[in-house]
């Protein structure tokens, strides 16, 4: 299998200055900071090879970003021409350096649910039939699957729930 092809870097000057001042800051995120290194470098011709091992970063993890840096390259070079200023430009470059946002798994239980579950811990546990002073999560998970609020729900989950600051 062949090596990818060299992803090729542009930046203009005022994107050069931001991404040095990204890559030289204490306050910043190391991970904005490492990429503000590898497209700096990218742009100076270095090979991914040589990028991953001064950075210390997988050969791939430096061309997704060589690779995403591409992809904007030319929108962020018309947005300069338009006049964007150096606070608006900085923002959108560690915007683009930042982590995309991710799916993550679909909620489990629907808003009206969990309400339903909180409704019951506002109720008084003597009133259900059950010996204790105030809702354990273990309890309440016992109550709402004998309401058949819900099907099957952890303990753990309830607790959660609970722990959850309704306005």
């Amino acid at each position: 299998m062949s090596a990818p092809k060299t992803i090729e870097i542009k930046v203009s000057e005022q994107q050069k200055a931001i991404l040095e001042e990204i890559s030289k800051s204490r306050t910043k995120a190391a991970r904005l900071v490492e990429r503000a290194k590898i497209i700096l470098l990218g742009s100076e011709q270095v090979s991914g090879k040589e990028i991953s091992e001064k950075i210390e970063l997988s050969r791939s993890q430096v061309w997704v970003w060589r690779k995403r840096w591409s992809e904007v390259q030319g929108k962020l070079e018309k947005q300069e021409q338009e006049g964007l200023s150096v606070k608006e430009e900085s923002k959108r470059i560690e915007g683009i350096l930042d982590d995309r946002a991710r799916a993550g798994c679909p909620a489990k239980f629907e808003v009206e649910t969990i309400l339903k579950i909180l409704l019951v811990a506002q109720e008084e546990p003597e009133e259900s039939g059950r010996p204790v002073s105030h809702w354990t999560p273990r309890e309440l998970r016992q109550e709402v699957l004998k309401r058949e609020i819900v099907d099957e729900i952890s303990t753990r989950s309830v607790g959660r729930f609970l722990k959850m600051r309704v306005a």
